[in-house]
């Protein structure tokens, strides 16, 4: 039963996930000009998000319940991987152009569980 109710929570809210990385992604990538291969929405048990080295962008569908500073986070953060497939110096100067406060809200995500 458990994992019907986990499928009908992804379905519900996988269309508005989509929405919100699309618009976001539109917005965010005109400061930094990156090649978006693909995006997807996804029920990740674990990750808010993820960046393949072919250039796509995997959400959790999650972020659709996210407040919406917290959302940006999670997209920018992915986006700015496909600058640096790392956490280097730089990858965190990239997240910094559009996410000033990013420290503060990286701290958030700590306290929040996905499940």
């Amino acid at each position: 039963m458990k994992r019907k109710k986990y499928a009908a929570h992804y379905i519900a809210h996988k269309a508005k996930a989509m929405e919100i990385a699309k618009q976001r992604i539109t917005y965010f990538n005109t400061f930094y000009g990156f090649m978006v291969k693909g995006i997807r929405i996804k029920n990740q048990k674990t990750r808010w998000g993820s960046c393949s080295k072919k250039g796509n962008l995997n959400f959790n569908y999650r972020i659709a319940l996210l407040p919406a500073r917290l959302a940006d986070y999670v997209i920018v953060h992915e986006l700015c991987h496909l600058g640096a497939l790392n956490h280097s110096r730089n990858f965190w100067n990239l997240v910094e152009k559009t996410i000033p406060r990013h420290r503060e809200i990286n701290k958030e995500f700590k306290k929040i569980k996905i499940n």
